[in-house]
């Protein structure tokens, strides 16, 4: 887990309301491109552990017979249940579970994915689990933002977000150091999953990157969500300075943008896999 931080059950606590809405989507064709790198054929079973409100789960269910979402957040899982009900998705579950609490009865899987959870968790045994959950040849699959991804060649229509100035605001709400449930996170959050995974007993590693090449409209209300939906802003952080805060925040976008509408490059898609070997 990050240095010094210990999970409790208050991480997102009143995010799940603002994740879709505020949360920047993957790049269209992700799944696509995931079933293509598993060999998905319609058959077997999924787990996406940390789901949050079903982002992935979802749009992986048409490839496997069964989707597996567990989150430890029951606001998140009843989001993932509802969007799931919209969808009219019938081949997906949801467990209220911590990955520390893997394999918790639920079977073995052709993979497992962590999209941006894996670093919340005690990756060493949440990793040692997954691999004895996994079929013969089973994947470890890990789904994020690229990081740093090459400068856009075209201009945006309408102003970014002004994200620094946003972060400057929470800072001044909430301390210098980031904040996560009841902790705060000293040194931020760690990486370097392929050390973790090869501990692990995993191998064959391989990365894909998605492109995604279109640019997002971010009305002031997005922008609004998706700070709501960060574990380091979370709602609750908040107390009764809430409205105070949302209150100042939508001053800042005023001044950003005067019609309150903003713009974004949508980051292209990191997908790395890792696999069981045959023979475990």
């Amino acid at each position: 887990m990050p240095d010094g931080w210990q999970w409790d059950s208050t991480l997102f606590r009143g995010s799940a309301a603002h994740y879709e809405r505020g949360r920047l989507p993957y790049a269209p064709g992700f799944a696509d491109t995931l079933a293509g790198v598993l060999g998905l054929d319609g058959r077997g079973r999924l787990l996406d552990v940390g789901c949050g409100p079903g982002i992935v789960t979802l749009a992986v269910a048409p490839y496997v017979a069964e989707v597996v979402g567990i989150d430890p957040d029951e606001d998140m899982l009843a989001e993932a249940e509802r969007r799931a009900g919209r969808r009219g998705v019938g081949n997906a579950r949801w467990v209220t579970a911590r990955a520390e609490e893997l394999p918790a009865g639920l079977g073995e899987f052709r993979a497992v994915v962590f999209a941006q959870s894996f670093h919340w968790t005690d990756r060493d045994r949440t990793a040692a689990a997954v691999l004895g959950m996994l079929e013969p040849g089973g994947a470890f699959v890990h789904i994020s933002d690229l990081k740093n991804p090459p400068a856009p060649s075209a201009p945006l229509p309408l102003p970014a977000p002004p994200y620094e100035r946003i972060a400057g605001l929470v800072r001044r709400y909430l301390g210098p150091v980031r904040r996560a449930g009841q902790g705060t996170l000293l040194n931020g959050t760690p990486g370097r999953e392929d050390l973790v995974l090869a501990r692990a007993g995993f191998e064959d590693f391989e990365r894909h990157v998605v492109p995604a090449g279109e640019v997002v409209d971010r009305p002031a209300d997005a922008v609004v969500a998706w700070v709501f939906s960060r574990s380091d802003s979370a709602p609750h952080l908040f107390g009764d300075r809430l409205p105070d805060f949302e209150r100042d925040l939508r001053a800042v976008l005023r001044e950003a943008s005067s019609d309150g509408r903003f713009a974004e490059h949508l980051p292209p898609t990191e997908i790395m896999t890792w696999r069981k070997p045959p023979g475990r």
